[in-house]
Formats: structure tokens, C-alpha cells, sequence
């Protein structure tokens, strides 16, 4: 029975894979997503350079609208509030949503309902609609006489953006050894301590991405800033106010795409760097110990040409393993070599 169950996944998966091998989902589904998510980009980036102020006809390759938007006071005031307001919340945003986090991935088992629960509460502002969100923040500072203003904005993006850090360094918690911060205070550590040199370290992948995940939503939002903004604008409610199309704001918006591709090649070329090391100190420490373990096996005369390869090769590993990375040293271990007296003697 077993075997008739196996055999008839195998033949399902191997169908599913045939689908998805079809010529049909590379010549034409994966092109028109292509097109459709990124012909818009490269209009808008074409245009941006457009000697007039036509979005339909390409009259001539120009940078006036890149002068005149670094000449324009409103959009850079609107753009430098933004940077602001987006910096301070996703700083703040990540403080509190990683301790958060931390402290909910260490309650005990016990309270798993109590766990559940606050994650619950934690996801409600991500699923409510913005219009709900802006209203009772609103509401809240209008009740406690907050003037509305820059002050009032930051408040409110710290308050959106905190539950994404939770949602996405609360996963990778959940998988960090508990142990951790008990064994780095037997060791003499005091808590904050072994969090800030142990937790830190093992959720900064994940603390990264909820930073760049604040970071979006801070500096894209519109309809929670325009509630609580008051007079002072950010670069969304400034697009709004405009009647009609300013082709600084092309040039504007294609100096952000060209940062955020920069970014992510970098950070992209980071990680394969990265990989590619690990890669390579795993096949020296692999290698390094086979010559070991090869050398000990049996007993190798002083001076022999074949000593004299294992000890090069053990010397060229570790200056290799070294140049490649410190963050592993590998320790150079003794090749143990008898004479050839000591081995007639014992005989």
C-alpha cells in the first residue's frame, strides 16, 4: 500500500513539475508580468530626462528637470520631512519592536495562550485599513491637545511600523536557542548584556529586514500622514496637493529607484561574497582535516618527501583559510612525526 501511495506522489509531483517546464509559462506569462511590472518604471525613467515637459513625446535628452527639482523648495522641504520622519520611526520602530520580540520569544511554554494573544493585538494594526488607523490617531492626539505637526507624525508612523519589526523578528526568535543568554550569564554576563552580545548578533538578519520593511512604509505612507501632518507635508501628501504633473517629480522618482537598485545590488553582492567564503572555509577545514586524519594513520619518517608535501599542505591551507576569512581562524594542528631510530628501536 505504501509503495502505491509513493509511487503516485512521485507521478503527481512529476506532473507538477512538467507544468511548470512548459514553454507556455516562459514565453508568455513571465514576460507579460515582466512588462506590466516594470514598462512603467522605465517610461517614467525615460521621461525624466525628456528636454519638455510632455509625458507622451520625447522631444530631446536633458537634465533641466533634475536642476530644477533640487531648485524647487516645496518638494525638497516635503522630501527632507519624509527622510525624517522615516529615519526617527524606523530607529525607534526597531528598538521597541525587537525587545518585543525578544521578550515574547522567551516567555515559557506555559503562557504560549498569553504569547498568542499579544501577537494577535500585534497583527491588527498590520490587517486594519489605514483610513481606521489615521482616524483614531487622530482622534487620540485631538483628545490630549497635540498640535498636529511633525512631532504628531513620527508618533504615528512609530505606531504602524512597529508591529512589522515584531512580525518579522519574531519568527527567527522563536528558533535561537533559549540557552543562550543562561549560558552567557553563568559566563559572567549580565542580561542586557547577553542580549545586546549574543541575541543581537543571531536576529540581525531578521532585524534588518524589519528596519527596511519600517524604513518603506514610514516613507511611502500617505493616507495616516495626511491625517495627522497637519500643515507640514511629507512627499506624498505633496504629490497629492499638486493640480497637475510636475516632471520634477520623474526626476525625483528616478533618483529613488537608482538608490534602492544600488542598495540592492550591494547587498546582494554581499551575501553571494559571503556564501562564496563560507564555502570556501568549509571545503579548507573538510580538507585540512582529511590530511590530518590521512597523516595519523600511520607513521611517516622525518625528512621523507611525503612529510615534507603534508606539512606544505597543512601550512598552504591555513594561510588560505586565513586570507579568506577571520571570522573562523583555523588553528594549525601538529602532524606528528616519528624517526626512523625510534621505529627501528621499537621494533
Amino acid at each position: 500500500m505504501a509503495k502505491v501511495v509513493n509511487k503516485r506522489l512521485n507521478k503527481k509531483n512529476n506532473s507538477d513539475s512538467r507544468r511548470w517546464k512548459s514553454p507556455l509559462f516562459y514565453k508568455i506569462y513571465l514576460p507579460i508580468i515582466i512588462i506590466l511590472t516594470y514598462l512603467p518604471l522605465l517610461m517614467m525613467i525615460v521621461f525624466s530626462f525628456n528636454s519638455s515637459n510632455s509625458l507622451i513625446n520625447f522631444k530631446g535628452f536633458s537634465f533641466r528637470w533634475f536642476e530644477r527639482l533640487f531648485r524647487t523648495t516645496a518638494i525638497m522641504d516635503a522630501l527632507w520631512t519624509t527622510i525624517e520622519v522615516a529615519l526617527i520611526a524606523t530607529a525607534c520602530s526597531v528598538v521597541i519592536g525587537t525587545l518585543a520580540a525578544i521578550g515574547l520569544g522567551l516567555l515559557s511554554k506555559k503562557s504560549k495562550w498569553f504569547r498568542d494573544s499579544l501577537m494577535f493585538l500585534n497583527n491588527i494594526p498590520i490587517v486594519n485599513p489605514e483610513i481606521v488607523t489615521a482616524i483614531s490617531l487622530l482622534i487620540l492626539f485631538i483628545g490630549i491637545n497635540m498640535p498636529l505637526g511633525t512631532g504628531t507624525m513620527i508618533l504615528a508612523h512609530i505606531s504602524f511600523c512597529t508591529p512589522y519589526v515584531v512580525l518579522s523578528v519574531y519568527p527567527k526568535m522563536l528558533k535561537v536557542d533559549k540557552f543562550l543568554i543562561e549560558a552567557s550569564m553563568d559566563l559572567g554576563c549580565s542580561r542586557a548584556k547577553s542580549i545586546r552580545k549574543v541575541m543581537i548578533p543571531e536576529l540581525l538578519p531578521s532585524i534588518v529586514s524589519g528596519a527596511l520593511m519600517s524604513f518603506t512604509m514610514s516613507f511611502d505612507d500617505f493616507v495616516i500622514s495626511y491625517f495627522v501632518g497637519g500643515s507640514n507635508m511629507n512627499i506624498s501628501n505633496y504629490l497629492y496637493s499638486l493640480k497637475k504633473t510636475n516632471p520634477s517629480v520623474n526626476a525625483l522618482s528616478t533618483i529613488i529607484i537608482v538608490i534602492i537598485a544600488f542598495v540592492l545590488i550591494v547587498g546582494q553582492l554581499l551575501q553571494n561574497r559571503r556564501s562564496k567564503t563560507n564555502k570556501l572555509v568549509r571545503d579548507v577545514n573538510g580538507a585540512h582535516s582529511f590530511i590530518n586524519s590521512n597523516s595519523e594513520k600511520r607513521l611517516i619518517p622525518q625528512g621523507s618527501k611525503e612529510a615534507i608535501e603534508v606539512s606544505r599542505s597543512n601550512d598552504a591551507l591555513i594561510d588560505f583559510a586565513a586570507e579568506i576569512s577571520t571570522s573562523e581562524p583555523i588553528e594549525e594542528e601538529n602532524t606528528e612525526v616519528v624517526n626512523e631510530d625510534e621505529i627501528q628501536k621499537d621494533n
